[in-house]
């Protein structure tokens, strides 16, 4: 059972372009967000196989810690070509400095390797959101598209240049924050365009509504 989400909570991440995400599609609520990086929190080990197992155990170890509800995502591109990679693997094509320039030619590198033409791809999103007591909930967004090389546009962060969304002719380093996870409350409303804004838009509906 979805539980209203009020107060303080933990957005359980070190990294500075998810936290800036996930706090403007915080923005329309009275949540008060901080990140586990910013009280200093180790980065737990990510032993999960699903997007969805390494969120649970980001979000229980800030949860635990910080003694506050705690918000992880994991996410990722997953690849036709490369058989889902770099899927859970996605930070890490990056590097120990997480140079995405570096992944995302990393993946050129992979296709051209394997004579590849099929320029499929999706990211996926999981929102574990944690409570001390033990208590969580579990909203997974994804979005298909296509990959563009050489990638394009400086804004958002991670993958997003090499991304293009199915039916826009722009990639998502092309895109504005508000045009990628902007969330529409109107009955009516196209789902969001974003993975992480579309599993975000199923925990805003569980858990909060936006102010009048």
């Amino acid at each position: 059972m979805p539980r209203r989400l009020t107060g303080r909570i933990v957005i359980a991440t070190h990294n500075g372009g998810k936290l800036v995400e996930m706090r403007e599609l915080l923005a329309p609520f009275g949540i008060e967000a901080v990140s586990a990086g910013e009280l200093g929190l180790p980065e737990p080990e990510e032993t999960g196989t699903t997007f969805a197992e390494n969120a649970a155990i980001k979000a229980r170890a800030a949860a635990s810690a910080s003694g506050l509800p705690a918000l992880a995502d994991d996410s990722g591109v997953c690849v036709a070509a490369l058989d889902g990679a770099p899927g859970l693997f996605s930070a890490r094509w990056g590097g120990p400095a997480k140079d995405f320039g570096a992944a995302m030619a990393r993946v050129e590198a992979e296709l051209a390797s394997r004579g590849a033409t099929d320029d499929r791809a999706h990211f996926v999103s999981a929102l574990v959101l944690a409570w001390p007591d033990g208590h969580e909930e579990l909203y997974e967004g994804r979005i298909h598209g296509t990959l563009v090389f050489p990638p394009r546009g400086g804004a958002g962060f991670g993958y997003d240049p090499m991304f293009r969304p199915d039916g826009h002719a722009r990639t998502f380093g092309e895109m504005s924050s508000e045009e990628k996870h902007g969330i529409d409350w109107s009955a009516a409303a196209p789902e969001p365009l974003s993975h992480r804004s579309r599993a975000f838009l199923a925990l805003a509906k569980a858990c909060f509504a936006p102010r009048a």
